[in-house]
């Protein structure tokens, strides 16, 4: 087995293992304010949009920052900071008094995890161009598996031990996440010389000179540009339904007495077509073209979200969702391998860091728009505008992004 695989497998198994403890928690927040003493329904959809919000905020604003350093000490570090120091912040909000605490601990995570772009950062740098969108399709079918895992475990515990209790249990899941890295992961790492660099660059080996340089990189492929932005109407999409979900179903099915058990089926079942449709459409893409799948699947959501303005019943959402979920599986399978391969060499971190902050834009950005159609418009409008952000990136995809394949795709 070759080093490259070795890693991406480790990885898969600590990816899922670290994902599972962050979704252990994260359908039920808006249940946990709740349980922190906030009764009236607009202030509970408001204190769980800036749960979103503050995390999302935070790790736009460090992902780059993190990359860049990635780049410049090493990747396999950046794996281990984000799943220990993500082990230290999520067992302490399992103590908070307030709502207001807990929103300072959700912007600490956004500063020190980010476990997802460490560990694609590490796979996209080591695996072989042409097995990249496999690679990094497995990749994903580990982190929609664990978000498939995390939240049924996170009902079971919540409904028997109480909320809190989730929250030791996945500081314990990260801990152990961080461990397998540490004791399994190798990476051959060369840090960059500043001789090996042009003389114009050189001057810049620093590591803020490094993020300069990352973000010059990306500015200057306008398909990689598109690419960032398609991610991010995607993603944007996909967290519009963070804070409404848990509060549509409880209108489904208000005397539920395991409620929460119900909303972690929905998200699983969702989450884990999200894994099948990664490995499988990953793989795809690397056969058929990364433009071919990315436009199929952006469409395929726009046009599945529609219907699930009209439902009356928790089986009839279960169903929906976990067809959504497939279709943006397979969609990010196919943007990280477009990125992995647009990548200029030695500047994956930094790229990876903006894609992230794109990312925790839109988880910022989603549930605020969630949260504001729900107050203003109703809970079921939220899945029309949902609807819209894919219907976008599938007219972005079909506009600006080539059918490329691994041996085309790369900056000069």
């Amino acid at each position: 087995m070759q080093l490259w695989q070795r890693n991406l497998y480790t990885l898969w198994v600590a990816e899922l293992v670290a994902i599972a403890g962050f979704t252990v928690v994260v359908p039920f927040l808006p249940y946990y304010v709740q349980a922190l003493g906030v009764t009236e329904l607009e202030q509970v959809e408001f204190w769980s949009g800036l749960l979103f919000a503050s995390h999302a905020v935070a790790m736009a604003i460090f992902s780059p920052i993190w990359g860049s350093i990635a780049d410049r000490y090493g990747r396999k570090l950046m794996v281990e900071r984000a799943m220990f120091g993500g082990a230290v912040v999520m067992g302490a909000m399992g103590f908070v008094q307030n709502v207001q605490q807990l929103v300072v601990l959700r912007a600490l995570q956004g500063c020190l995890t980010g476990t997802v772009a460490a560990a694609t950062t590490l796979v996209a740098s080591s695996v072989p161009r042409q097995r990249s969108g496999y690679a990094l399709g497995l990749l994903q079918m580990a982190i929609y598996s664990g978000a498939s895992a995390g939240p049924l475990l996170g009902g079971l515990v919540a409904d028997h031990f109480g909320y809190r209790a989730a929250f030791v249990v996945t500081g314990t899941l990260l801990f152990l996440a961080g461990v397998t890295v540490t004791i399994f992961v190798r990476e051959e790492f060369k840090p960059p010389h500043r001789e090996s660099l042009p003389a114009a660059d050189s001057k810049s080996a620093t590591p803020r000179g490094d993020f300069w340089l990352g973000v010059k990189a990306v500015f200057h492929s306008r398909e990689l540009l598109v690419v960032l932005g398609v991610e991010l109407m995607m993603r944007w999409g996909a967290r519009v339904m963070g804070p409404v979900l848990p509060l549509f179903v409880q209108t489904l099915a208000p005397d539920e007495a395991r409620i929460a058990s119900l909303v972690g089926l929905i998200t699983g079942l969702g989450a884990a077509t999200s894994a099948i449709g990664a490995v499988l459409l990953g793989r795809a893409s690397d056969r058929f073209g990364y433009r071919t799948v990315l436009f199929t699947c952006a469409l395929g959501a726009a046009v599945i979200y529609v219907p699930q303005f009209f439902v009356t019943t928790p089986v009839q959402l279960l169903i929906l969702q976990a067809l959504t979920g497939a279709a943006m599986g397979g969609g990010l399978a196919a943007i990280g391998a477009l990125l992995s391969n647009l990548s200029p060499e030695g500047h994956q971190g930094a790229v990876y860091g903006l894609d992230w902050s794109a990312v925790s834009a839109a988880n910022g950005l989603g549930p605020m728009t969630g949260a504001t159609v729900a107050v203003g418009l109703g809970l079921r409008e939220a899945f029309l505008f949902a609807a819209g952000f894919y219907g976008l990136a599938a007219l972005m995809v079909m506009g600006a992004v080539s059918n490329r394949r691994p041996e085309q795709a790369r900056l000069p």
